[in-house]
């Protein structure tokens, strides 16, 4: 009988930690899509959850990456990490959780496409 008392007691956490997650801003398509944006641009960049990404660049202009798979720990830690030998980061590219402390790699996940945005700027 333990058992099933446990999973009982068990399951409205997980409905009360589902309830309080984080809500991604909505964001309205700004243009097309683009493969690559300038690294020498991105202002800050805003981690929304396990899978999305908005990159602020300078002029305000906001890119979102949806990254096709969710990337573990992402929106928890709230920091990534990136190498790349051009002066763009491209949906080509890989980023890195960082945990902390100390700072430590975590999981690595591709990137999608960029995304332009708007997006209420109490958000930003």
């Amino acid at each position: 009988m333990p058992k099933p008392i446990a999973l009982m007691l068990l399951a409205p956490l997980v409905l009360i930690a589902a309830a309080d997650a984080p809500k991604i801003p909505e964001a309205v398509p700004d243009g097309k899509p683009v493969s690559c944006i300038p690294i020498i641009q991105i202002r800050e960049s805003r981690v929304r959850s396990n899978q999305v990404i908005d990159f602020v660049m300078s002029g305000g202009k906001v890119y979102r990456n949806s990254l096709p798979y969710s990337c573990p720990e992402l929106g928890f830690e709230q920091r990534f990490g990136y190498a790349t030998s051009q002066n763009e980061l491209c949906s080509t590219d890989i980023i890195t959780v960082l945990h902390s402390p100390p700072d430590v790699g975590g999981a690595s996940c591709g990137l999608g496409q960029f995304q332009p945005v708007t997006i209420d700027k109490k958000y930003r």
